[in-house]
């Protein structure tokens, strides 16, 4: 391929298969272990799994952090034709990476309890969240390194190797999850154990890249410079807040929802909340798909192959929204029997709620692409504001207010209305860009 001459829409139809289908299978991580606990273990284990979700958004959040900066700077360097700067940005990349994976290591380790007090594990789930979460710290460099390595290997493109690797994962964590929770009866240690052998192999096959003669991902500690590191946080920054923004909300609505409506509540809420991690998949994958394309053409100044990319890239985003919005209308209860045996009671709640909260896949898949379109062309001001409205401030703040009015129906309304009203303010910074 060549991303700077061959056909913009060809290009993205290119990227577009392997990105939705590595991104989605990273999803399969988080939904095989909850579909395999909510029917093989129990209502509480699963909400006990939601409670430790916020761990797993820290660790993809680190891999996104180093990965997509890094690889943006790679992939502009390479456009502008400066090899020896791309291979100096993925070291610096590689170097801060190891560095944050270590910290988690040893923190999550020795304060363990604690942070799952803070989490809001309750009696009733404490033993599933503690046997879940201790597994999971021991696989933080597995995790983080997945999102890390698959983002370089696309820019580098390489596309078709990081979908390989990632549904070759997925399906192995998938048929062990099968395994070490019913035939073995392993539990939750099973499930975290699962994803980590699954994640695992997932590395394992990304790192044949290197070995690949047009590899360009060389490790080079010539002229390396503590600036390189500052502009991968700058940006990467928003990638970073996309995961973690997600984990602080699943906090956050979490102690919403067992205040309002107790274990119930936050049952009902893993749900969507697993449901919203197939939905932002598929469009990060698209914005991924668009990404390589976009940020290579920004560093050859090609501006009209860019917008071309954007419009198709938007249209695509659209598309996938709008189909995910029409399936939570209308097949509320095929969504919810997906993850559970529901009870009566769920029954009852999670309806309404699948048809508010699924209304906002639109807007969300929407501002995944622009979040991702701004960080390509250099613009990280713009992408974090949509970060921090869409996922901590306009979010939390209705979280808090709207179930004041609405009683639990508040919480879910929350989403939609902060997605939407983010989506309008994306579009006036593109317009004002322009």
């Amino acid at each position: 391929m060549d991303l700077l001459k061959d056909s913009p829409k060809q290009l993205f139809s290119k990227y577009l298969v392997p990105s939705v289908s590595a991104t989605m299978v990273t999803s399969i991580y988080i939904l095989a272990d909850s579909i395999m606990i909510g029917k093989g273990i129990g209502e509480l284990a699963i909400a006990a799994l939601n409670i430790v979700l916020p761990l797993f958004n820290i660790m993809f959040g680190t891999g996104a952090l180093f990965g997509v900066g890094g690889a943006v700077l790679f992939s502009v360097a390479m456009g502008n034709g400066d090899t020896d700067r791309a291979k100096r940005y993925f070291t610096i990349a590689a170097l801060l990476n190891t560095a944050f994976v270590l910290f988690y290591l040893v923190a999550g380790n020795v304060f363990l309890e604690p942070i799952l007090t803070f989490l809001g594990a309750t009696d009733l789930t404490w033993a599933y969240a503690y046997n879940y979460a201790k597994w999971l710290m021991l696989g933080t460099p597995v995790f983080a390194f997945s999102v890390f390595l698959q983002s370089f290997v696309r820019n580098d493109k390489n596309p078709k190797l990081a979908m390989v690797a990632v549904i070759t994962g997925g399906v192995l964590n998938t048929i062990l999850d099968w395994v070490f929770i019913y035939p073995m009866q392993l539990g939750m240690t099973g499930a975290v154990v699962a994803s980590i052998i699954g994640t695992g192999v997932t590395c394992l096959i990304l790192c044949i890249h290197f070995f690949r003669k047009e590899c360009n991902l060389r490790i080079s500690l010539h002229r390396l410079r503590p600036r390189y590191g500052k502009e991968i946080f700058q940006y990467g920054t928003s990638s970073f807040l996309t995961e973690i923004s997600g984990g602080v909300l699943i906090f956050v609505l979490n102690q919403q929802a067992l205040l309002y409506a107790g274990e119930l509540g936050v049952t009902v809420y893993s749900v969507l909340t697993n449901s919203a991690y197939i939905v932002n998949a598929v469009a990060n994958g698209i914005a991924q798909a668009a990404q390589p394309i976009i940020a290579t053409n920004f560093g050859a100044k090609a501006q009209s192959r860019i917008d071309e990319v954007k419009t198709v890239g938007l249209r695509t985003a659209l598309i996938a929204g709008s189909t995910f919005a029409a399936i939570g209308l209308l097949f509320p209860l095929a969504v919810v029997y997906i993850f559970i045996n529901p009870t009566a009671a769920i029954l009852e709640m999670a309806p309404l709620a699948v048809r508010i909260y699924f209304i906002g896949f639109i807007a969300a898949a929407l501002n995944i692409f622009f979040t991702t379109y701004f960080q390509a062309i250099l613009q990280p001001s713009k992408a974090l504001t949509i970060c921090m409205l869409r996922g901590l401030i306009l979010s939390i703040v209705f979280a808090y207010v709207l179930p004041l009015v609405l009683d639990i129906t508040g919480i879910w309304t929350s989403i939609l209305l902060a997605e939407f009203i983010t989506l309008g303010i994306a579009f006036m910074m593109d317009k004002k860009r322009k």
